[in-house]
């Protein structure tokens, strides 16, 4: 069962970082200014992607792991849930930060903001992924 384990600790730890990108960092980062906002974002994002990315890869891969040896379905809807970030980020999130990034290339910083404050509101859609697969796994652990 440790293998199940795994899988809600990473899914909660994908949950856990995404809350925080939207409750604490994207709240900061809209206070800035738009100078300032614009050489934040970019380091800040591709830190972002990647412990996102990575926290949902390990909690899908540990799911899947855990459907195989345990034969239980709900591991398996825990890791689809869990692996279907990486869609929505790229159908969803992905277009918006090429564009941010273009504006900011274009010095159009104060255009960047309305569409960093759009961004953010789609990460709520990764929140809300990661809140669904953490509880499943709750679910088939209990």
């Amino acid at each position: 069962m440790i293998i199940g384990s795994l899988a809600l600790a990473t899914a909660g730890a994908f949950t856990g970082a995404s809350l925080y990108v939207n409750y604490v960092e994207q709240p900061a980062r809209l206070a800035l200014t738009d100078d300032a906002l614009i050489k934040e974002w970019e380091p800040s994002d591709h830190r972002g992607f990647i412990v996102l990315a990575s926290f949902a890869a390990l909690a899908a891969l540990f799911g899947f792991i855990a459907y195989r040896e345990l034969d239980d379905v709900r591991w398996l809807f825990g890791a689809l849930i869990a692996i279907a970030t990486w869609p929505y980020t790229y159908l969803a999130i992905v277009p918006l930060n090429n564009r941010i990034l273009a504006l900011i290339q274009a010095d159009a910083a104060h255009e960047a903001r309305k569409v960093i404050d759009l961004w953010g509101r789609l990460e709520l859609g990764q929140t809300a992924l990661g809140v669904v697969a953490t509880l499943i796994y709750v679910w088939a652990a209990g």
